[in-house]
């Protein structure tokens, strides 16, 4: 079939992902290799691959200036395109050099990426006569503008020139010369891995030359460690290596056909104990498995990207797939490492326990209830992914219990009372472990609570304190009332229990606009409750109705110290007048019936501040007793029909911390 009839065509009908741009270069490196293993001379073999750019000006590696790469020159001092080789090229998918996996579709890579490829090369004509071959390939005439002449050289080789890189592979390229260098040895790994010998390839970019022997010599640690299996009938061979120089490449899985590099898939995570960072007594490194084998040499696809072998599903034929590959290869790689995963191991079973014990108690139960190697993460996981990680698993426990609740009560056939009863008792042993685990959650968020609160009162870096609004956030969010927040928002539980469990609560919100009052006022106070007992405390016997308590609670910013007379600084005078405007605005419940006697409804006037001079002198104004500890003062205003308490940041902490202490030290959190 001619290139010319057919070659457009066929390069539409090729596909070539945008990242790999670079593998029509090292496809033509391969070729290299294989005409110098032709001639025979492997150990005088010498390949060089120059990087084109755009300006050849020295390069600025220091202030890492890179000018755009244009193309690439591979030269070879191999057989060259005598008429046998020259014949094949013209032919696509032609049969020559089967046995070294070549499908004869590789030139069709180099105009997927580049323009035109020039080809000058040196060969023996049959009377063994040194001759020199020079043409063109492109899209539109294919090979073309074949001249033949007597060379002058003294031996054979090809050079061929890739010009015209496309722009949307090139943004996908490595600039670095040392790069392109690295990602070439490790295409080309086998051949220096084999037994034998590569020919010497050098990168060249301007002046800078790279010796891929000591790339490698560099990339390795030990000669490879050779590792063959069998996997339904077939043999595959592994070759583990551990890259020092590479520290920071993915471990990887790569697969390769013909002594060529064709999948690479990051196996990161897929191993417990094999993290980012894993290291030896020899220091860090990077771990790769090539996989070899006449089965996958027959079964890649033409491009060399892939291969045609299912990922997950057997036929009737027991064919092997890539998962029956992957499984046998972890496998022994777990052998291979498993001195360097042991430690990991153990080291990310104490990351799981310690975050636990220490941060997230909520999550001890699903150590039951998941399999051991979930358990297992990089100690370097920072505290919000591990969290993360853990609440998945926890999610998904939590998904299997709400599946299996369905068909629990419905025994099945032939099952036996006994059967039934044990499978009963353990449903509802792992459902009583996680409502276990839902108040530990719950302790655990107070905890958080509690130390943010402490953040937040302490002087900023600027010699500042935050205002009352970061504050007032923990307690409760700005600008709504309980109908729009979940419960979990509201941290009123800091001042009093008693507050977590109210009818309405209304935040940062003017007394017009809140539904229990008929008030036009548009003063704002920080919070505003209303609570319904069985039984209220301080308030009239009113048995025919549900009666009310009204809750004012005023914040101030920490460490204030211009508090007077008059209500727009005295924070205890602006909660009694909020507190009296609600009570002339007639009282509702939140579904707008009328409570009796709202002039005698008992309030509860919270004031959140400091005690500086000025506040301690406004206490004093009002007639309020000092508490035990002289962290706060309290007193009842006969005159309001109002219980007043000042309660100091500090003492605020404290009190929260000592009301939970019990819990804390029960799921085994500090409580400082």
């Amino acid at each position: 079939m001619s290139l010319k009839t057919n070659l457009e065509g066929r390069l539409r009908n090729t596909s070539l992902a945008k990242n790999h741009g670079l593998m029509p270069v090292f496809e033509a490196v391969v070729n290299s290799i294989h005409s110098i293993e032709e001639k025979g001379n492997e150990s005088s073999g010498k390949i060089t691959l120059q990087i084109e750019r755009e300006m050849q000006t020295t390069l600025n590696f220091e202030n890492k200036i890179f000018p755009k790469i244009i193309g690439f020159t591979v030269s070879d001092n191999g057989c060259g395109f005598n008429d046998i080789n020259f014949k094949s090229f013209e032919t696509l998918d032609s049969d020559h050099k089967m046995d070294k996996g070549c499908r004869g579709v590789g030139r069709l890579m180099w105009l997927k990426v580049f323009r035109v490829a020039e080809i000058e090369s040196h060969f023996l004509n049959e009377s063994d006569k040194l001759n020199i071959r020079q043409f063109r390939f492109d899209e539109k005439l294919g090979v073309h503008g074949e001249s033949i002449q007597q060379a002058t050289n003294t031996q054979t080789g090809t050079t061929i020139k890739l010009s015209g890189l496309d722009d949307s592979y090139r943004e996908k390229i490595p600039t670095k010369g040392l790069t392109i260098a690295t990602q070439l040895l490790e295409h080309i790994l086998w051949y220096f891995v084999r037994e034998g010998s590569a020919p010497k390839i050098f990168v060249l970019d301007d002046k800078e030359v790279i010796d891929l022997d000591n790339l490698y010599r560099d990339h390795m640690h030990e000669s490879a460690f050779k590792d063959p299996i069998e996997i339904k009938n077939q043999i595959f061979e592994l070759t583990h290596i551990k890259f020092r120089s590479s520290v920071g490449k993915k471990h990887q899985l790569a697969l390769c056909a013909a002594n060529r590099l064709v999948k690479e898939e990051s196996i990161q995570g897929k191993i417990p104990g094999l993290y980012a960072k894993i290291s030896d007594d020899k220091g860090e490194f990077s771990y790769t498995c090539y996989v070899s084998s006449d089965y996958l040499t027959k079964h890649v696809r033409s491009e060399r990207t892939s291969f045609n072998i299912a990922e997950d599903i057997e036929d009737m034929l027991h064919e092997i797939t890539l998962k029956d590959i992957r499984e046998a290869v972890l496998a022994r790689t777990k052998i291979y490492l498993n001195d360097v995963l042991t430690g990991n191991i153990k080291a990310g079973k104490k990351r799981v326990e310690d975050f636990i014990v220490t941060h997230a108690p909520r999550y001890r139960p699903i150590e039951n209830y998941v399999p051991d190697d979930s358990l297992i993460v990089d100690p370097d996981k920072s505290d919000k992914d591990l969290e993360l990680y853990l609440h998945a698993l926890w999610y998904e426990v939590e998904r299997q219990l709400v599946s299996d609740g369905h068909d629990i009560m419905q025994p099945q056939r032939e099952e036996h009372a006994e059967e039934y009863k044990k499978r009963l008792s353990a449903y509802l042993q792992k459902a009583e472990d996680l409502k276990k685990s839902d108040l530990a959650n719950y302790v655990s968020h107070r905890k958080v609570i509690i130390d943010l609160l402490q953040k937040s009162i302490e002087r900023l870096d600027n010699g500042k304190y935050a205002r009352e609004d970061m504050i007032h956030e923990l307690i409760m969010p700005r600008q709504t009332h309980s109908g729009k927040v979940f419960l979990d928002s509201c941290n009123l539980w800091l001042i009093d229990e008693r507050l977590a469990f109210h009818n309405y609560l209304a935040s940062d919100k003017t007394l017009n606009s809140i539904s229990i009052t008929d008030s036009t006022s548009g003063k704002e106070p920080d919070l505003l409750g209303l609570q319904v007992f069985d039984n209220p405390i301080l308030v009239n016997d009113q048995a025919n109705f549900p009666l009310a308590t009204i809750t004012v609670i005023e914040i101030k910013r920490p460490m204030r110290n211009d508090m007077k007379e008059g209500e727009d600084k005295d924070p205890i005078d602006q909660a009694l007048g909020y507190l009296e405007r609600i009570r002339d605005g007639k009282v509702q419940t939140p579904a707008g019936r009328t409570i009796p006697s709202a002039q005698t409804i008992p309030g509860y006037c919270y004031v959140l501040c400091d005690l500086t001079p000025t506040m301690i002198k406004r206490c004093k104004n009002f007639n309020l007793t000092v508490t035990s500890d002289g962290m706060g003062y309290f007193g009842y205003n006969d005159n309001y029909k109002a219980y007043i308490e000042v309660i100091s940041f500090d003492q605020l902490t404290k009190s929260a911390r000592e009301r939970n202490r019990a819990f804390f030290d029960k799921l085994g959190l500090p409580s400082n």
